[in-house]
């Protein structure tokens, strides 16, 4: 039987989502867990992989596992067991063919930025507070992402991928009083990608470059073009999408 889990973590004490030697990943603690309570060997496929500090208010990951479960317990068992920071909402039966990264159609990201100072935001928001940003300007090279799907130029280097194109669905920053947040949804993802854009949009709002560039720079398909890689504490996966008829178990 294949169970799919959904969870959320603030990624701060975590060297990212995947499991690898002498770190500590979140994928990693949730398979202790498993393994302890169901007494085997359990190994959690994400349906990503977030990077060091970066935190997910939704994700999802799936396990096989034959025996009968009790959910309710198995759920309420695993957050006792877990750190804090890492909490289970639901695990629920799926087809067996059902795969959390092969068939989720869309994932959206948001980063957040905070434009002053804020002493219980430091671990989830880039605190900006010496720099003007022209948010109207950033808006309108975002919008340029929407009509193009190369997005090599984003994508961190030497990068294991078979192709660099990607369906963005949405792109735009919204304000709300201090609170700066960067929306972007497409089919996937490659490594890097939503914090180079959003280093990039970050350049165009500082006046560092035009508008105009954007198209250029994502046409280079060259990572130097692009902006700096923005701190990983203000990114945040929050939504992944799947077929309604995988879901039907739910």
């Amino acid at each position: 039987m294949r169970y799919f889990i959904e969870l959320s973590y603030n990624g701060t004490n975590y060297h990212g989502w995947q499991v690898q030697p002498n770190v500590i990943s979140v994928q990693e603690k949730i398979n202790d867990g498993l393994s302890k309570l169901l007494k085997e060997s359990i190994n959690i496929m994400g349906a990503g992989r977030t990077d060091a500090g970066v935190h997910a208010s939704q994700m999802y990951a799936h396990f096989d596992y034959e025996k009968e479960i009790d959910i309710k317990n198995l759920i309420d068992r695993l957050n006792s067991f877990l750190p804090d920071d890492i909490v289970i909402y639901k695990i629920f039966p799926v087809n067996e063919k059902a795969h959390t990264r092969f068939h989720a159609t869309s994932r959206s990201y948001e980063y957040r930025i905070f434009l002053g100072r804020n002493p219980f935001l430091l671990e989830t928001t880039w605190q900006l507070y010496r720099y003007k940003l022209d948010v109207k300007k950033m808006n309108e090279a975002a919008n340029i992402l929407l009509n193009h799907t190369d997005f090599k130029c984003f994508s961190k280097s030497n990068t294991d991928v078979n192709t660099y194109n990607c369906d963005v669905r949405e792109a735009i920053w919204k304000q709300e009083d201090n609170m700066l947040v960067f929306h972007i949804t497409a089919d996937r993802f490659l490594r890097n990608m939503v914090r180079a854009i959003v280093g990039t949009l970050i350049n165009i709002g500082l006046g560092k470059n035009s508008v105009d560039d954007m198209t250029y720079i994502i046409e280079s398909r060259n990572r130097s073009e692009a902006g700096l890689s923005v701190p990983a504490r203000g990114l945040f996966l929050t939504r992944i999408e799947y077929p309604k008829t995988m879901m039907n178990n739910e």
